[in-house]
């Protein structure tokens, strides 16, 4: 850290251009903005560059460093990626740019050639949070550099307030455990979205429908990342970085409409790949030898396979690789269930790779087409070889048996205290056993339900988001066990949504 905040020193007072190298997701969108802003505010030089997913792929290009040295820029920082842009770097000194990388996704054995690395996974690493998101390393060196600027205590503490409220969107939209700083960080940080002086943020806000209140975790991960998320999904990710970055709150307005659009192209193409994938798997159905799933398709949108990855291992409960190949070049995305380490297992067969990196259960990568049978089976027996079939088996463990009429204000109030829930610190889950069904469960907007469910002389009505598959194997059910959780729902209040149901004819094992 000290070594990037001297040589970042140093470029202001030469007026030395600083170029910040992004990435197009959340994580890489807001901290572009969060150190941009972090520049301006220390009187330095700063542009910033985001590489397109489909044009550019993913992290820190040659081509890229090699376009900024023609901007004039004499030191590149990257946000949110670097960590494995060996080459990149390499080409960066060869023509005299320094370069700082900011990262947290999991390093290689050697750390790459850069003037210096800040990432809380360097295994030389002691900082007591390796859990930080990019926004959140990138918000760690912005408060290293805006304190050595001799403002008063509360003007620092002031602005380092602010750029909270985008390194908790972040956090949240990067689903990295919400313990410890990072808890601390989306409380507070969401909290300040009770005032936002932020054009595009206020804008952004607004479109998602909460000009009026504040969102919690569940509803920015939900609602609000998705818009960030599809500007470079489906187009570019600059358009996410202007309208955070503008003064004018027309164009904030206006490109927040416009990544709200671009989201529901996103869910459409989405939608369109879910439903060959699991069509391919009704006609050739997946059994336990399939310990790890690869999948791709001509043309499909490599901008939603990371969606789809989720949406597969949602349904079958082990890891799954979704691709697009066009040219010839398979891009695609990974996402793996707890008990299996996606990065590792890439690891082990990184010839058949022209790039890949990322996490424990989350990874992207790059192939020709002609490795894909090859790297199908040799995932498959790495999986086979690690999980067992209790591991694929998908298990509802509940936090308590309640009765339905101890659901109440008083609870939902209990739960607010326990907030921000994700990753680490999940959302409390309940179970009501034997309930009764008053009436069939109702189907709404062909893939959600809705039931209603009586105990002990209280009726609830619940809805249950994407399990509409459910509705004919509960409709002659007198009873059933159900699974929930107590979230707000859109007025403020409080609501019940089904995570599982049964019937109590079911075998014996949802509650664990």
């Amino acid at each position: 850290m000290d070594r990037a905040v001297e040589r970042i020193r140093t470029a202001g007072a030469r007026r030395e251009l600083i170029e910040i190298h992004g990435d197009y997701d959340v994580d890489g969108v807001t901290s572009t903005v969060i150190l941009k802003k972090a520049l301006e505010l220390a009187r330095a030089e700063a542009g910033w560059h985001i590489p397109h997913r489909l044009h550019d792929g993913y992290g820190m290009q040659p081509a890229a460093v090699e376009e900024a040295a023609k901007r004039g820029a004499r030191l590149i920082v990257s946000v949110d990626n670097g960590i494995r842009a060996d080459a990149a770097i390499a080409r960066a000194n060869e023509l005299g740019v320094d370069v700082i990388v900011t990262d947290h996704h999991l390093p290689e054995a050697e750390l790459p050639p850069a003037f210096a690395v800040i990432n809380p996974n360097r295994a030389d690493c002691d900082y007591p949070n390796p859990n930080l998101c990019g926004a959140g390393v990138a918000f760690k060196l912005t408060h290293a550099i805006l304190a050595g600027m001799d403002w008063p205590k509360a003007k620092l503490y002031r602005i380092l307030e602010s750029f909270l409220k985008l390194v908790a969107i972040a956090t949240v939209a990067d689903i990295v455990p919400l313990t410890g700083e990072n808890r601390i960080i989306v409380k507070h940080g969401l909290a300040g979205l009770r005032d936002v002086r932020n054009p595009g943020l206020r804008a952004l806000l607004k479109a998602a429908g909460f000009a009026d209140r504040v969102p919690d975790a569940g509803e920015v991960g939900f609602r609000i990342a998705p818009a960030i998320n599809a500007s470079g999904r489906m187009d570019s990710a600059s358009q996410a970085v202007r309208m955070f970055l503008t003064g004018d709150a027309d164009e904030a307005d206006e490109i927040a409409r416009e990544l709200f659009a671009l989201n529901q192209e996103r869910q459409a193409a989405e939608r369109s790949i879910v439903n060959e994938i699991f069509e391919r798997c009704a006609a050739l159905p997946v059994t336990d030898r399939d310990a790890a799933l690869v999948l791709w398709g001509e043309g499909w949108h490599r901008g939603v396979v990371g969606i789809v990855a989720s949406r597969v291992v949602e349904r079958f409960h082990r890891p799954a690789i979704v691709l697009g190949v066009e040219n010839g070049v398979a891009q695609g995305s990974g996402r793996s269930i707890e008990a299996f380490h996606l990065l590792e297992a890439l690891e082990s067969m990184r010839e058949l790779f022209t790039k890949f990196g990322g996490h424990a259960h989350a990874a992207g990568l790059t192939l020709p087409e002609t490795s894909l049978d090859a790297f199908r089976e040799r995932l498959r027996a790495w999986a086979a070889a690690r999980l067992t079939a209790e591991d694929m088996q998908p298990l509802v463990g509940v936090d308590a048996v309640i009765e339905l009429p101890d659901v109440n204000d008083a609870l939902w109030k209990a739960l607010e205290r326990i907030a921000p829930f994700g990753m680490g610190n999940p959302k409390p889950l309940f179970a009501a056993r034997r309930a009764q069904l008053a009436g069939p469960p109702q189907v709404w907007k062909e893939k959600h339900l809705r039931i209603a469910a009586r105990q002990s002389g209280r009726s609830v009505m619940m809805k249950g988001w994407n399990l509409s598959d459910l509705a004919q194997e509960l409709r002659e059910a007198r009873e059933v066990d159900i699974a929930f959780e107590v979230e707000r729902d859109w007025n403020g209040g409080w609501g019940l949504t089904v995570r599982a149901c049964r019937p109590c004819e079911a075998a014996e094992g949802m509650v664990s």
